[in-house]
């Protein structure tokens, strides 16, 4: 089952000055999978995910998220399919300082209307899933940065989002804290069958996910997929981007 459809997705800026982010773009995301999206700066991949995560409008082409476009959306009903189909997890984590931990990952239950009830039943699952369910009383402030990070997938996952979408998850956390948030990724999408996209610069983080997509000047440039060895995942993905050329 295709969760995400991206057909001949296009972005061009500017008048005078024409700068193509993206060209044509095409490519599936079954339900289920955990897909990074690579490639140098300036080669579309937040364009991309401004595309799907309905922030910007493509100039041309189309996107489907569970068989409905929501670019015909406006208003209320795009903040709802926003709020009911994708989840975010960002680099910044994006807290609410006012709010306890717990009170930020119900936040999306509490805007849906769900009941007090419900809203406990689903903190205590996903926090404990997360491992994260003795800091649900603590303010943000209280919380190391992985923590953070956790609280954040937490509130992105609480609704079961038909898609979750992350943007360089890892890229405020040590290495240490990038791991163990990339084995909660990996372990959420394998047991939960979470349906994830992460734009990533990170080589490592990368290696958690099941397919990669190269990005280059706004097209596809290669798609490599991890068999059974992370290790020699990892080593394709450092020769794909030593070939693509401005990355570390």
């Amino acid at each position: 089952m295709k969760i995400l459809e991206v057909m001949n997705l296009s972005k061009v800026y500017g008048r005078k000055v024409v700068f193509n982010a993206l060209d044509n773009i095409s490519f599936d995301i079954e339900k289920g999978e955990f897909v990074g999206i690579m490639g140098p700066s300036g080669s579309g991949k937040t364009t991309l995910l401004n595309m799907i995560s309905t922030v910007d409008k493509p100039s041309s082409g189309e996107i489907k998220i569970n068989d409905k476009n929501p670019l015909n959306l406006k208003g209320d009903d795009l903040a709802l399919f926003r709020r009911r189909e994708l989840g975010f997890v960002f680099q910044d984590f994006n807290l609410l300082d006012t709010l306890t931990v717990g009170e930020n990952i119900v936040l999306p239950l509490t805007l849906d209307g769900v009941s007090v009830k419900k809203q406990d039943c689903e903190l205590k699952r996903i926090s404990n899933i997360l491992g994260i369910h003795n800091l649900i009383n603590k303010r943000t402030f209280e919380i190391s940065g992985g923590q953070s990070q956790r609280t954040a997938i937490a509130r992105a996952l609480i609704h079961k989002p038909t898609l979750l979408l992350a943007d360089e998850p890892t890229g405020n956390l040590d290495s240490k804290a990038a791991k163990t948030v990339m084995e909660l990724f990996e372990k959420i999408n394998r047991e939960e069958q979470v349906t994830t996209m992460m734009v990533t610069h990170d080589p490592l983080s990368a290696s958690y996910c099941s397919r990669i997509l190269f990005i280059k000047d706004g097209t596809i440039y290669n798609e490599i997929y991890k068999g059974d060895s992370r290790q020699q995942f990892y080593q394709e993905i450092i020769d794909v981007l030593a070939l693509l050329g401005g990355e570390n």
